[in-house]
């Protein structure tokens, strides 16, 4: 009984790694996507301003 018991410990460690690892994916995934639209604002801003007369 022992063992299940350990089993399910070590489960559960690795299902909470998991959960870590991907929160930490998601929050990256949204930083890179803010910055990616930052940086397309940034550059339609330009052409913006550079078509002007």
């Amino acid at each position: 009984m022992s063992e299940h018991t350990g089993e399910g410990r070590a489960d559960s460690g690795a299902t909470r790694e998991e959960k870590a690892r991907r929160k930490a994916m998601l929050i990256r995934a949204g930083i890179y996507i803010f910055a990616t639209h930052l940086f397309a604002g940034f550059v339609l801003l330009l052409f913006a301003l550079g078509g002007r007369k």
